[in-house]
């Protein structure tokens, strides 16, 4: 969100001659909660100083704006606690907003997913945005299914227990998606959010709202390969039975992250399952 708030000179300029005489701006912001600050709001000061020195401009003063980051979804903390099980929060990254989970699922239940997934597999497809159809993807070597939303009482557990891992209404989830990657099987780079300006795209935002954040479970351990790579911030995530990965890209002014841009890097031995949520700005409804 953006505020308004008057910075005074002094205060612009002792940021300054800190970052001037070598403090690292995460010292400063510090300092400056040992002052009793907002963390939010000092860390936006700190970054404002140090875009001017970056320009070649004079500390901002007076009234300036600034733009406060919003906490993400995910619950703060190493433990996030569902209805039925705590997840652990093994490494968290600041943007895109990003978290490893650990003891998401159970191996038995991941068991399960895969028997009652496996024999509805088909092609994976995307939506050409053009048409609105289901068309076979050419970036994606995969196999895939759609579980209905609650369609077994088993099913509607782990929705449950995912809807409140993400902290989002459970109505607002699109249908679990599982996927089988088979050695060699891969998925090029790419958003999940849904680009606007194409009539099937347009009409889904219209009717639901856009992406606003993923999980990713892994279903099985691989024996080699099939990472999920997110290459703009140099992170590659090992898949491991019942880990997951959340990340978020839309922030409650609609801003995209660009930097949430990933892949599934090549199966190289063995095979790959994972089961994918992805979660809507509001009650997510089907075409």
């Amino acid at each position: 969100m953006d505020m308004h708030v008057r910075l005074a000179p002094e205060l612009g300029a002792w940021i300054a001659h800190n970052l001037d005489r070598g403090c690292a701006a995460p010292d400063v912001v510090q300092a400056m909660l040992a002052q009793d600050f907002d963390p939010a709001l000092a860390a936006a000061l700190v970054e404002a100083v140090v875009h001017a020195r970056r320009d070649g401009l004079p500390p901002p003063a007076g009234e300036i704006a600034l733009r406060i980051d919003e906490p993400p979804r995910l619950a703060p903390g190493p433990v996030i606690r569902t209805f039925d099980r705590d997840i652990v929060v093994a490494l968290r990254v600041e943007r895109p907003a990003l978290a490893l989970l650990a003891n998401v699922l159970s191996p038995a239940e991941c068991r399960e997913i895969v028997a009652l997934g496996r024999p509805r597999l088909r092609p994976s497809t995307v939506m050409d945005p053009g048409t609105g159809r289901d068309t076979v993807a050419p970036h994606r070597s995969s196999e895939g299914m759609f579980f209905r939303p609650q369609e077994t009482p088993f099913i509607a557990a782990i929705e449950r227990r995912v809807a409140e891992l993400m902290n989002c209404p459970l109505h607002n989830g699109e249908g679990l998606q599982l996927l089988h990657y088979h050695p060699g099987g891969a998925s090029a780079p790419h958003f999940d959010f849904l680009s606007p300006g194409t009539p099937a795209n347009d009409d889904s935002l219209a009717r639901s709202g856009q992406r606003v954040s993923t999980l990713v479970m892994y279903l099985n351990d691989v024996e080699r390969g099939g990472e999920t790579v997110f290459p703009e911030i140099g992170l590659a995530v090992t898949p491991r039975q019942g880990h997951a990965v959340h990340f978020e890209y839309v922030d409650g002014r609609g801003d995209l992250d660009l930097q949430s841009v990933h892949a599934a890097a090549a199966v190289e031995a063995g095979e790959k399952w994972v089961l994918t949520k992805w979660m809507r700005e509001r009650p997510f409804v089907s075409a």
